[in-house]
């Protein structure tokens, strides 16, 4: 009994420990999303969190002064004595506020605490990131000024084109190389395997300017093959890694079984290890778009940073460097930017765990 329960314990502290970690990384989230739906002049002017009922001071009676009232000198109200610059910042006597009206009429407001639930949400800010068109932002004081939109929506369509093709390319080629070295025979097999296995440790940074080089001799900087081929090339170590792990482990006797009806190995590969790795591949495959889809370096320097091929990462730290006041925009681009990578994460979520508990128990 002592025992169950102290295993019991340890269950319930770890539970804490991860609620308490989610919250933490939900609650910024939260205040994004919400963020990306109000007025320009509420983000500036209020926290995210006054979209829920809270207290807020609401206008009561007016008091009306005397005009002739020097406001050089104390103000009497209601028997007490007040400095003009307590009147403008607000004083706050048995739960009331007293605040400046009109100052040049000699009005004062009693403000009172309320419960308040008024919340201002609009898709004016995705309209405005999304398209190129300018727009009219209305400012805290009633005044408007013209703006332009960022046409986020061309650098989502790029991403998407650059992501896909290199996330299903690598994934592929690594397959078929995880098949071989695992289940094929040939000589040198070893010192190839470890040779890629190798480069995991070698930086990014390190290879960008050899192959750049080599890019601009054969043509391929700034076109979308060449963004396809060096994602492909620097993600390739770590996927035929991991799917290695998992193909290595596979029942050997499907595969003698195969051979003696008279497969190829193209017909194995193709009807028993990707059906049968499907759950390895949707999480390397996840892996790899992410990196794909928030990546800049490289992007920045395979294709460039011209308008009409920037990708979403690109896209927003040029509204952080030029418009970072903006934060309708910036907060909108934000979370436009990671609905594509949640949606491929909940579609694939089935296979996700699955997956990377592929090939870590023999037998």
């Amino acid at each position: 009994m002592a025992l169950k329960r102290k295993k019991k314990g340890k269950k319930t502290l770890v539970n804490i420990i991860l609620g308490i970690i989610c919250f933490i990384w939900l609650l910024p989230t939260l205040g994004l999303f919400v963020s990306s739906f109000r007025p320009a002049a509420d983000i500036l002017h209020t926290g995210w969190w006054k979209v829920l009922p809270h207290q807020a001071w609401s206008a009561g009676e007016t008091i009306q002064l005397p005009k002739e009232v020097d406001l050089r000198e104390p103000i009497a109200v209601n028997g007490t004595n007040y400095s003009d610059d307590q009147l403008k910042a607000g004083v706050t006597v048995d739960g009331k506020r007293l605040l400046w009206e009109n100052r040049r009429a000699r009005t004062i407001n009693v403000q009172e605490k309320a419960w308040e639930f008024k919340p201002a949400l609009t898709l004016q800010n995705y309209k405005n990131v999304l398209s190129g068109k300018e727009y009219k932002l209305k400012e805290a004081d009633g005044s408007e000024t013209l703006q332009k939109g960022t046409g986020l929506s061309q650098a989502f369509w790029n991403t998407l084109t650059i992501a896909v093709p290199a996330t299903v390319i690598p994934v592929l080629i690594a397959s078929f190389a995880a098949y071989a070295f695992a289940w094929l025979r040939f000589p040198g097999r070893k010192t190839l395997f470890v040779m890629i296995i190798a480069m995991l440790v070698i930086p990014l940074q390190v290879a960008l300017i050899p192959v750049l080089k080599d890019y601009t001799s054969l043509g391929l900087n700034g076109s979308y093959l060449g963004i396809w081929l060096a994602h492909t090339a620097f993600g390739l170590p770590l996927v035929t890694y991991f799917m290695y792990n998992f193909i290595s482990q596979l029942p050997k006797d499907l595969f003698e079984s195969a051979f003696m009806d008279g497969a190829s190995h193209f017909t194995i590969f193709a009807k028993l290890i990707l059906p049968l790795s499907v759950p390895a591949l949707a999480s390397i495959g996840i892996f790899q778009f992410l990196w794909v889809w928030n990546d800049y370096l490289v992007s920045l320097i395979f294709i460039g940073n011209q308008p009409s091929v920037q990708v979403m990462s690109m896209k927003i730290a040029d509204l952080v460097g030029s418009r970072g006041n903006d934060w309708h925009l910036l907060t909108s681009a934000a979370f436009i930017s990671m609905l594509m990578p949640l949606a491929i994460f909940f579609l694939l979520q089935k296979y996700f765990v699955r997956g990377l508990m592929g090939g870590s128990i023999k037998g």
